[in-house]
């Protein structure tokens, strides 16, 4: 079951650090964010954040799955949810960014039928005080994704 989450509940950061992995950089967001939760036998295994950016237009700006859960379907069932929110809440497009080395994040984006549309260079290095690296990749720069129906 995915579900937003009730005002006054924490927020999991312990899934968002997955994505994000500064507590700061969360926090710059989060208050402004709808916050949805996929609870399976009551444990929070996947969470996503959502942002209005612009009229007709949301982003994603976090959306993780519980490592001992990843691989399972979750996350396309977390974009999925976002996609089927966004079109009842009126919006036209669905944007996501992530890193350069998200490798798995961009293979899994696409997939769901996000299209690439732009890159910020040095984004995660101006951004972040500590380096990033994953799948043995720096990861420097923001790829930008956007879904539009």
């Amino acid at each position: 079951m995915i579900r937003q989450l009730a005002e006054g509940e924490a927020l999991p950061y312990e899934l968002l650090l997955l994505a994000d992995p500064e507590r700061q950089a969360i926090d710059a967001y989060a208050d402004r964010c709808v916050c949805m939760v996929m609870e399976q036998v009551g444990e929070t295994a996947g969470a996503y954040l959502l942002l209005e950016t612009r009229p007709k237009t949301a982003e994603i700006m976090n959306i993780a799955v519980r490592e001992d859960r990843q691989g399972r379907g979750y996350g396309r069932r977390l974009i999925e949810h976002a996609v089927r929110y966004c079109k009842e809440q009126g919006y036209r497009q669905l944007e996501i960014g992530t890193g350069n080395s998200s490798l798995g994040q961009l293979g899994l984006y696409q997939k769901c039928g996000f299209r690439i549309i732009g890159v910020e260079p040095d984004y995660f290095v101006k951004h972040y005080a500590e380096p990033i690296i994953e799948n043995g990749i720096p990861c420097r720069d923001m790829i930008r994704l956007r879904l539009e129906w």
